[in-house]
């Protein structure tokens, strides 16, 4: 079995960490496969943001050979067929999640030849993570050190140390 976990990771979360963990202990193979929107204004290069992932799996996992790190831009029943995967994974925080993540795996289960989406509720320690809102909390605790130990909770080791690089740059310069 071949999962996909498609996500702009910007940046990767616990959260996020915690869903491919729990999605590799169903598939052979997990593919976490980072959206290139060019016209979405992210704080880390796609490069970036899948260095980190992979660094990040490597925080938790010794199993680190039931993932890879691949990006796409387009379809992702595009990618999904191209790639053989099996199904495609994604995690739900509130109910609100899953009615906007319906309407998506309605249109890449047609578009894809079949290929359904799996849901993880997401563990209560992460449901309150999202990406929009470590990228707020960063941007004023990285330099005056509010906020610091809250962020450290929310992602992990190698995304803290990269938030600390990128948002210390903007505090310079």
């Amino acid at each position: 079995m071949k999962l996909v976990f498609p996500g702009s990771f910007d940046p990767i979360t616990k959260g996020h960490l915690d869903i491919a963990l729990r999605g590799a202990k169903l598939a052979g193979t997990v593919i976490i496969a980072v959206f290139d929107n060019p016209a979405k204004r992210t704080l880390f290069t796609v490069d970036e943001r899948l260095r980190l992932m992979s660094e990040a799996i490597a925080e938790v996992s010794v199993d680190t050979v039931r993932f890879e790190f691949d990006s796409f831009n387009g379809l992702l029943a595009e990618y999904v067929r191209k790639n053989s995967v099996t199904a495609i994974i994604r995690g739900l925080r509130s109910p609100s999640d899953f009615e906007a993540e319906l309407p998506y795996s309605i249109h890449n289960r047609n578009l894809s030849g079949g290929v359904d989406t799996l849901y993880f509720a997401s563990d209560p320690e992460y449901s309150h993570i999202s990406s929009s809102i470590v990228k707020e909390i960063a941007s004023h605790a990285i330099g005056n050190g509010f906020g610091a130990e809250e962020l450290v909770s929310l992602v992990p080791g190698c995304v803290f140390e990269a938030l600390k690089k990128k948002y210390s740059k903007k505090v310079e310069g």
